[in-house]
């Protein structure tokens, strides 16, 4: 069972923690260099570069979620049934599920605004249709990700706590 929670455990970590690095490091880092360095057409870059980054995170997100979601089940079935099973499953649900719609539909809808304006989107005015969609659609996606990372830290507290 230790080797469960460990799994468990080390996944949450990845999964939440990625986040918080992303959020908290990776993009201000992104988009503050290509402002310093004065890039020509920096901020779609840094867009660009970051979306990747996001693309490729959307799979450790995956993995994660697979690894904690077999650890708890192999918990259950082994026994002894870990506490507050039906909820940790269903913040893990939910959590895969906001994960998913952000990388997969929010994600293909922001990728196909971009190609289609060819510009940053910060470079329109704040009344352009585009714009406004961007935003909208950034906001959506940034929302999106705070469920797996509060839901996150939830399943570390209860894992830390059994």
């Amino acid at each position: 069972m230790f080797l469960l929670r460990y799994v468990a455990l080390l996944g949450l970590v990845v999964w939440v923690g990625g986040l918080a690095v992303l959020a908290g490091v990776a993009a201000p880092a992104t988009f503050d260099v290509m402002a310093a360095k004065q890039i020509a057409g920096g901020r779609l870059l840094a867009g660009a570069v970051f979306g990747e980054i996001l693309r490729r995170f959307f799979f450790v997100s995956c993995g994660t979620a697979a690894l904690v979601f077999l650890s708890l089940m192999l918990r259950r079935i082994l026994g002894p049934k870990p506490r507050h099973f039906g909820w940790r499953t269903a913040v893990l649900v939910l959590m895969t599920a906001a994960s998913v719609y952000a990388g997969v539909f929010v994600a293909a809808r922001i990728a196909g605004l971009q190609a289609a304006m060819g510009v940053a989107p910060s470079s329109l005015s704040e009344q352009d249709p585009r714009r406004v969609e961007f935003g909208r659609l950034h906001l959506t996606s940034t929302a999106l990700q705070l469920v797996p990372l509060l839901g996150g830290l939830a399943l570390v507290f209860w894992e830390l706590k059994e």
